[in-house]
């Protein structure tokens, strides 16, 4: 184990990086209770089976960060992603489930390849640096809206198109109504006050908090638990079920049949809309990534003397791998996840600490009888307290400069409001690049960003 992991050379020991395991995977665990909810708006049995998908698809990303790389990191499905995946390429484009698993297997297979030939780098550049700052932050208002939405905070209107729930009991609303969103707002502010004090695993003990006052409320409404557990197994196994019956390898026997969305598209419809959806893929699964590795790494010390991270194509590479393995299990794209920086604030160094977070995800593959009862009511406060969290870059935009503002503001906004990762992305790449070429910044566009530019004016002129 030591001449594998060079624990002691890393100034680690063993029961320190189990410690730090653990503590990454206490952080990051909401992820098993928040990701099969997303995609349980597809019907029944998507929750038990993308439970499944993403506890292996996290065991597996991790297995391979910490086996190839040596990194006390984890990898599961990300958020963003997952959300873009069912509400926007699902519902909004009009793709299947397992067309859009396609997505997600082309994302991971380009990952691999530019990073086996050194691309990377040239395609993360071709992006300006003001919209690789506006992305995370426009995912993060995208995820919250989605969570206010999931808790029934915010409601169509005919007039102003979204509103404010109502919470009066003397109009007519009862405790039924409310409760489930009292519970989302009262688990925000729990989660916010286990982070402010220190708190490991914030998000989860607030998801588990918010759990607990869901069915305590739950005795003050009327029939709330007639039926209760009628349809409940604590069959442990239940779940794989569902999850070979419809998740896992679906990408290849049924991904490439694009026969629905052809039903109401042309086939240029169909080439301009995969090129500029699996783009939007790529590279906020690029980005994310790239951050989350320096992020985490420079938080433990663990950047080598030039400032990069210690086997970087190797861990870029098991990202990459990863996804690729999510689409065929049957989830979203698999990223490493900020909150490894928990872990390594724990003191972890070494991809020990990794094996041990992918240990615990395994044996939550059998615990799918006591997720299946958290409410959407207590993941919604998850799904916003992750989007407060990713609007942490913005304070790196220069709000002052109209060059960088308008694209990074454009970026942002137009995630939320269009209900599309790519269409923000698209905004603010189109922004930049108006505006450097009519201020005498010509020069400044890179090459690539002409490219990714044209792509996206192509598929808002010839598909939307």
């Amino acid at each position: 184990m030591e001449n594998f992991f060079h624990i002691s050379e890393r100034g680690s020991n063993v029961k320190t990086e189990v410690m730090a395991g653990i503590t990454t995977f206490m952080t990051m665990a909401y992820i098993l209770m928040v990701n099969p909810g997303i995609f349980s708006d597809l019907g029944d049995g998507y929750y038990n089976a993308v439970y499944i998908a993403t506890a292996l698809s996290a065991v597996i990303g991790t297995m391979l960060i910490g086996l190839l790389a040596n990194l006390p990191l984890a990898q599961a499905p990300g958020m963003g992603l997952n959300a873009f995946f069912v509400y926007t390429v699902c519902f909004g484009m009009g793709f299947t489930y397992a067309n859009a698993l396609v997505f997600v297997l082309l994302d991971g297979v380009i990952f691999m390849l530019l990073t086996v030939t050194g691309l990377r780098r040239m395609i993360f550049e071709a992006i300006p640096k003001t919209i690789r700052i506006a992305i995370p932050a426009g995912i993060g208002l995208f995820i919250a809206f989605l969570g206010f939405q999931d808790a029934g905070i915010i409601k169509p209107d005919e007039s102003t198109g979204v509103s404010l729930a109502s919470f009066n009991l003397l109009a007519g609303r009862t405790w039924g109504d409310i409760m489930p969103m009292v519970v989302t707002i009262i688990g925000i502010f729990l989660i916010a006050i286990l982070t402010k004090r220190g708190v490991k695993g914030a998000i989860f003990w607030g998801i588990l908090g918010g759990t607990v006052l869901y069915y305590v409320f739950g005795f003050l409404v009327p029939g709330f638990y007639d039926g209760f557990g009628a349809n409940f197994s604590f069959e442990p196994f239940a779940a794989f079920g569902d999850f070979t019956a419809l998740s896992f390898g679906k990408v290849f026997t049924e991904g490439f049949d694009f026969s629905v969305y052809l039903s109401t598209h042309s086939t240029a419809d169909l080439v301009i809309t995969f090129i500029s959806t699996s783009l939007a893929f790529c590279m906020v699964d690029m980005f994310d990534t790239l951050g989350t590795l320096y992020g985490a790494c420079a938080r433990g010390d663990l950047l080598d003397e030039k400032g990069d991270v210690p086997n970087m194509e190797k861990a870029m590479l098991s990202d990459a791998i990863a996804t690729t393995c999510g689409s065929i299990c049957g989830t979203s794209t698999v990223t490493t996840f900020v909150e490894s920086s928990a872990g390594v604030a724990e003191g972890g160094r070494t991809g020990l600490a990794a094996i041990v977070t992918a240990g615990l995800f395994f044996i939550s593959m059998f615990l799918t009888p006591l997720a299946s009862l958290i409410p959407s009511a207590a993941t919604a406060a998850a799904l916003v307290y992750v989007g407060i969290l990713m609007m942490n870059g913005v304070k790196e935009i220069e709000w002052t400069d109209p060059a960088v503002a308008v694209p990074a503001f454009l970026a942002i906004a137009m995630m939320p409001f269009t209900y599309n990762i790519s269409y923000g992305i698209a905004f603010g790449v189109l922004a930049y690049i108006a505006i450097h070429a009519f201020t005498g910044k010509l020069r400044k566009i890179n090459a690539g960003t002409w490219v990714i530019g044209v792509l996206f004016a192509a598929m808002f002129l010839l598909t939307h």
